[in-house]
C-alpha cells in the first residue's frame, strides 16, 4: 500500500493526488451538509463575501504548502494560475446572471443550480486539463497554438458591442433547442430538476425536466466555453499537471460565492471585460516571447502582478466610472 501511494502519476505521488481530493470532498461536504441544509434560504451578499473570503484563503493556504513542499517555483506558478483563473472565472459569473435573467431562476433556486453546477465543473475541468497536458507533453508547440487563441479570444473581447445580449440570445436559442427535444415544464418545482407529470397526448405518468435542469445545463456549458480559456491560461504559466489542476479547482470552487456577491452589482464591473482581455493577451504574448522565441524569461511572479494589477485596475475602474449612476439608484428610492 504504502509503494501505491508513493508511486508517480502525472509526475506527482499517488498520495498528493488523494490528500488534494480529499480536502476538496470535505469542503464540498460542510459547504452542502452545514452551511446550507435549509435549500430554501437565499444567500445574502454579506455571506457571499464571507464564503468567497474563506475559499480563497483556502486556496492561499494551499498555495503556501506547494511553496513548502514543492519550492518556490512552484508556489509562485502556483498562485499566479489561481489569481489568473479567478479573475477569469468573473466573466463567467456575469454570464451566469445572464443565464439565470433569461431563465427567470429565482435568487432562492439559484444556489443548488451553482453547487451541481461546480461539481460537475470539477469533473470537466479535470478532463479538459487531462487533454491539455497530453497534448504539451506530447508537443509543446500546443503552446503556440494555446497562445495564438488566447491573444484571438481577448482582441474579440476588446471590440465594442453587446457581449452580454450576444451572450443572452445564445442561450436563448439553446434553450428553445432544448425544449424542442425534450419535456420540459414551464414553471419550477421546487428545487427539484425532474419531476413526473402526466403526458399531455397520452396522460400517462412521464418524466419531465424542470427550468432549473435546464438552467443546470446553460450553466454547465458555460463554463465549458470559459475552460477554453482559462484552461490554456494557466497551461502558459506552467506546465506542472498537479499545480495547473490544483490552482484551477481551488478558483472555481469559490464560484458560487462570488456569484451572489457580483451578481448583485453586475453593472458596476462594466470595464472588467477590458481587463481581462488584457490578462489572455499578456499571457498569450508571455507564451510567444517566452516560450516560442525564447526571447525573454518571464518569471511566474510577473504574471502574478501583471494579472493583479490589470484586474484590480479593471475593478477600480468600472466602480469609478459607475459611481454616479450607483448614487443616483441609491438615492431614487429614498426620494420616493
Amino acid at each position: 500500500m504504502i509503494d501505491f501511494l508513493y508511486m508517480a502519476w502525472l509526475g506527482k505521488p499517488v498520495w498528493m493526488w488523494l490528500a488534494f481530493h480529499a480536502v476538496i470532498f470535505l469542503l464540498l461536504a460542510f459547504d452542502l451538509g452545514l452551511l446550507h441544509r435549509d435549500k430554501n434560504r437565499e444567500i445574502g451578499v454579506k455571506e457571499s463575501l464571507l464564503l468567497t473570503a474563506f475559499y480563497l484563503g483556502l486556496g492561499l493556504i494551499f498555495g503556501g504548502w506547494i511553496w513548502w513542499y514543492l519550492g518556490p517555483q512552484a508556489g509562485q506558478e502556483y498562485l499566479a494560475g489561481l489569481v489568473v483563473e479567478k479573475s477569469l472565472s468573473m466573466d463567467n459569473v456575469f454570464v451566469i446572471a445572464v443565464i439565470f435573467g433569461f431563465l427567470g431562476i429565482p435568487r432562492v433556486n439559484q444556489h443548488r443550480v451553482l453547487l451541481w453546477g461546480i461539481l460537475a465543473a470539477v469533473v470537466l475541468r479535470g478532463l479538459m486539463i487531462g487533454l491539455g497536458a497530453a497534448l504539451v507533453h506530447e508537443a509543446e508547440w500546443v503552446l503556440t497554438l494555446f497562445a495564438a487563441f488566447l491573444i484571438y479570444a481577448g482582441a474579440k473581447m476588446l471590440v465594442p458591442g453587446n457581449h452580454e445580449k450576444d451572450e443572452g440570445e445564445t442561450a436563448g436559442r439553446f434553450a428553445a433547442w432544448m425544449r424542442s427535444r425534450f419535456r420540459i415544464t414551464p414553471e419550477l418545482h421546487g428545487q427539484r430538476f425532474m419531476v413526473r407529470l402526466p403526458d399531455p397526448q397520452t396522460g400517462q405518468m412521464v418524466r419531465w425536466f424542470t427550468p432549473l435542469a435546464l438552467a443546470l445545463v446553460l450553466v454547465n456549458g458555460a463554463d465549458v466555453i470559459f475552460a477554453v480559456d482559462s484552461v490554456p491560461a494557466i497551461f502558459a504559466i506552467t506546465t506542472d499537471t498537479y499545480v495547473v489542476y490544483t490552482s484551477n479547482i481551488f478558483a472555481i470552487l469559490g464560484l458560487r460565492a462570488l456569484y451572489f456577491a457580483l451578481a448583485a452589482m453586475v453593472d458596476r464591473f462594466a470595464y472588467l471585460k477590458t481587463a481581462l482581455a488584457l490578462i489572455l493577451i499578456f499571457i498569450g504574448a508571455k507564451i510567444v516571447v517566452a516560450d516560442t522565441f525564447g526571447w525573454v524569461h518571464i518569471e511566474p511572479w510577473v504574471s502574478l502582478v501583471v494579472t493583479v494589477v490589470l484586474l484590480a485596475g479593471g475593478i477600480v475602474y468600472s466602480l469609478w466610472r459607475t459611481r454616479d449612476a450607483a448614487h443616483a439608484a441609491v438615492e431614487r428610492p429614498a426620494r420616493g
